[in-house]
């Protein structure tokens, strides 16, 4: 029988080219998002309705897919998005809304697909990460606090799931040519202003940022690291994706934080 899959934030990007691949490959896969215009299903590639800020749509959505399958052998959390602000300009709602989706988010849907996994003694999470969880860089702050909390998570629930052969894994990912900048960044409208004192700031690292993406490599390499991670039981807990997650995270660990942070400086001209 076909192992079932629930990708949230699958609407574009990763998380859509995922979907696709994982049912190539012959799973079954509920691409979670947020648009509500009804789309047809193809084949074993079925789509399902889910804000995860909204706890009634993570719970429906949840409820249709055992309702369908019976089960839910897989659950990506890939939803997110970035701010980009510095700490002195940043919100409270753009602060909430931040970490309402990528924490708090997560953690909701988690919850929902938990007792399923639990009782079938069988299941795997995989957290769509960044290799900005391992590391900090300006104007980012909110979304590297973000993703270090996923990563967090991940630490501590695979004891919780441990006696009941739910494996939980982070994937560390680089920067990848997706439409992030125009869709999952979010900009603070003071840190992006004429007359902000850190205009030099954002005039210099906001390109380097938006380059890498526009013009990163294909994000295949996720898909790929989603597959290996649910058909291999030895799959390594957290995998560093893409060039920057492959040359920074294995940095984090040999250097000491001074040297590290001198590290980040030299690269991104800080």
């Amino acid at each position: 029988m076909s192992q079932v899959v629930l990708i949230t934030g699958a609407s574009s990007g990763m998380g859509k080219l995922t979907s696709e691949f994982l049912t190539q490959n012959g799973y079954i896969v509920y691409a979670g998002s947020r648009d509500t215009e009804p789309k047809q299903n193809d084949g074993n590639l079925k789509h399902v309705y889910i804000d995860v800020t909204k706890t009634d749509t993570v719970k429906n959505a949840v409820d249709t897919i055992i309702k369908n399958e019976g089960k839910i052998d897989v659950l990506v959390n890939n939803a997110g998005y970035g701010l980009l602000s510095t700490v002195e300009d940043g919100t409270d709602e753009e602060m909430f809304d931040q970490f309402n989706v990528n924490v708090f988010g997560l953690l909701k849907v988690t919850r929902e697909v938990l007792p399923y996994m639990r009782e079938a003694k069988s299941g795997v999470i995989i957290n769509i990460s960044s290799f900005l969880g391992k590391m900090g860089l300006p104007l980012l702050a909110h979304y590297n606090a973000s993703k270090y909390a996923v990563e967090g998570i991940v630490d501590s629930l695979r004891f919780e799931t441990l006696p009941f052969n739910v494996r939980v894994h982070s994937i560390q990912s680089g920067l990848f040519g997706t439409n992030f900048v125009r869709e999952g960044l979010v900009a603070n409208a003071k840190t992006t202003s004429e007359d902000s004192p850190y205009k030099e700031l954002v005039a210099h690292f906001v390109p380097i940022v938006a380059q890498a993406i526009n013009e990163g490599p294909n994000p295949q390499p996720i898909a790929d690291a989603v597959k290996e991670i649910i058909e291999n039981e030895d799959a390594d807990i957290f995998v560093p994706v893409g060039g920057e997650a492959e040359t920074f995270v294995p940095l984090r660990k040999e250097l000491s934080d001074k040297a590290f942070e001198q590290k980040v400086k030299e690269t991104f001209g800080i």
